[in-house]
């Protein structure tokens, strides 16, 4: 093989691999990130604040997961909203709402939720004062 073969050889290759990189990049999905990203930019000094009086007023409720249901235990009556988080798809995100009148515990079914790692949002309202509370959990 003489050096007119090789070089027109390698230049095949690299077009080969240019193309194969291209095609692989649009075969992805377009919406790997969060469209609302501004508003939630906007929205996090808000979110920050929330989140810093949970700890200031030693408000952090705990979550325990039992099968199907999953029991939340805030420090003083709640309302406000659950929302569960599916990294992998945004279609199975769910949101219940949460009321607790006397009790302190506010039991949410996870039948519709399916198995594995979810990230929990709680975001409520206790002695008028608004809290944001993030976890992960795991759903059997």
């Amino acid at each position: 093989m003489n050096w007119g073969k090789g070089i027109v050889a390698g230049m095949a290759m690299f077009m080969l691999f240019i193309i194969f990189m291209c095609v692989r990049m649009f075969a992805l999905p377009a919406d790997e990130y969060d469209h609302h990203y501004y508003e939630k930019g906007l929205n996090f000094d808000k979110d920050y604040a929330k989140e810093k009086q949970v700890v200031t007023d030693h408000a952090q409720p705990a979550i325990q997961v039992n099968g199907k249901l999953v029991n939340i235990t805030f420090t003083a009556p709640a309302t406000g909203s659950i929302k569960f988080i599916r990294p992998s798809s945004q279609a199975l995100d769910k949101t219940f709402p949460i009321n607790t009148e006397l009790d302190r515990v506010a039991n949410v079914s996870a039948t519709s939720l399916v198995k594995g790692r979810w990230h929990i949002v709680l975001e409520w309202q206790s002695n008028r004062k608004p809290y944001l509370y993030e976890k992960e959990v795991d759903i059997e």
